[in-house]
Order: structure tokens, then sequence, then C-alpha cells
């Protein structure tokens, strides 16, 4: 039986898509990316805000414990550092030398950091010199005392601390503190308290939480209140403000403060 086949060949349509299917396409394409687009940004954003809110607090509870440290330590605050500094960052105009910094009065302040390349102080502080055993080192009946300087860089943002070591201190374990650039092994960088500091603000009382009438007594020079003065005041208040500008367009601003109230010992 002889078979006969038939081969039918299948036609294929090579027209392509027409314009309104490439247009489906494009449009949902760009939809599902806008959508993956916009979710990636605000995952990132919310990483970079979450990031600088944490690198914020740890700036606020690192600032608090050395604050506090340092104001249970002092042996008084002081209206001028009365050792010598050679690399004074904001000077007395009124010094010849430039060694000594702008003096500071016990007046309720609010406090901006400066601009790039400014130092702007905000409080001064005694405190005693110990040797590397940890005693006291004595002159007399009295401790010899170190000067600590607390001021804030309008360039890097931060809040630091300048130590003018006692020379007259024998075996002193504080050692005198310069700007980072100017840091040697000798002269340590001044210590970094805070980070993306902003501004402060300093208040000062009584033991019995009663503000210090700063308006009481007037300065013959310049003619501003400067109330009794620091050796009135038993109790300080350090506010310090935190900013972080958002690094991405979607980020928030993150902002923080550490506030200490601290009786001093006088």
């Amino acid at each position: 039986m002889r078979l006969s086949a038939s081969i039918k060949l299948l036609h294929t349509d090579t027209r392509g898509v027409t314009i309104v299917e490439l247009l489906v396409v494009m449009i949902v394409s760009s939809l599902i990316m806008g959508v993956v687009t916009s979710f990636g940004l605000d995952y990132w954003a919310s990483s970079a805000t979450l990031e600088a809110d944490q690198e914020t607090l740890v700036s606020r509870l690192n600032s608090g414990d050395y604050l506090r440290n340092a104001f249970n330590s002092t042996s008084g605050l002081i209206t001028q550092n009365d050792i010598a500094d050679l690399h004074t960052g904001s000077p007395d105009s009124a010094k010849t030398n430039g060694q000594y910094w702008l003096p500071i009065h016990a007046v309720p302040s609010t406090i901006q950091i400066g601009a790039k390349g400014t130092i702007t102080p905000i409080i001064y502080f005694n405190r005693p010199s110990i040797d590397t055993s940890k005693n006291f080192i004595m002159n007399g009946t009295q401790p010899y005392e170190d000067d600590v300087i607390l001021y804030m860089n309008g360039t890097t943002k931060q809040l630091l601390a300048r130590t003018i070591a006692n020379s007259s201190a024998a075996n002193n374990r504080a050692k005198t503190s310069c700007p980072a650039a100017l840091a040697t092994t000798n002269c340590p960088a001044d210590i970094v308290i805070a980070e993306d500091v902003s501004g402060a603000v300093t208040r000062y009382f009584s033991r019995s939480g009663n503000t210090i009438d700063y308006t009481s007594i007037v300065d013959p020079s310049t003619g501003a209140f400067i109330g009794p003065d620091f050796p009135s005041v038993e109790v300080i208040e350090l506010k310090v403000n935190l900013f972080r500008k958002g690094k991405l367009s979607r980020s928030a601003d993150s902002s923080n403060q550490t506030v200490v109230r601290v009786a001093l010992r006088n």
C-alpha cells in the first residue's frame, strides 16, 4: 500500500509587535521600575537617618559621661585660664602675649557654634593635679591645679577639652594638650567630647536651685553684667545641642542634646 504524506509549512508572522503593545510594555516597566526605585530610595534614606540618629545618640551619651565626671572632679569654675596656653583658640585681646583665653563670666548664655575656622569657648575650670599614683600633688596645704578649657571648633563641629597642666606639680599625671594638627607625643590632641555639635547653653544656680543674679555686678571695663561670678556658683547646668543634616535627599535631619547639671564642691 502506497502512503502519501503532505507536508504543510507553518506560516510565521514576522511583522513584530505593534506600537500599542510596545507602549504598554514600556508603561508597565516604568511603573515597576518607579516602585522599585522609590522603595530603594526610601530604604536607603531610612537607613541613613537611623545611622545618623544612632551616631548622635552615641555622641550624646559619651559627652554626658565626660562632662559629669569632669564637673564632679573640678575644684571650681574660673573666668579665665590662670596657666598660660601656647595655643589659645580665642585669645583675650587685653593680654599682650595672647596666651589667655577670652574671659567668661557666670552669665547664662546660649552659644551657637561659630563658622569654619573659629573657636568658641564655653567654660573653664580648675581640677586638682594628680600624680601617676593618683594622689593629689600638694602645694603646702592645698593641691596644685590644672586648667581645663571646654570649647567648640567651628570647622570640625566638635566640642573639645583642652588640658593645661601645671608644670609646677612634680610627677603630674596630666599633660598639656594641643589642637589635633599640632599634636605630638609630649602634647597629645585635645579630647573630643562630642561630634556634630551645633551649640551649647550654660546656666548657673545656687545649691537651693535659685539662678545666680548676674545683674547684681557690672564689669567696670566693659559695662556688662557679670553678677557675683563663679565663686557664688554652686550648681552648673550645661546643655550641648547636637545636629546632623540628612545625607540623602529623603533622609531626615537628626538632632539630639545632652543636659548635665552637677553640684560643685565649693
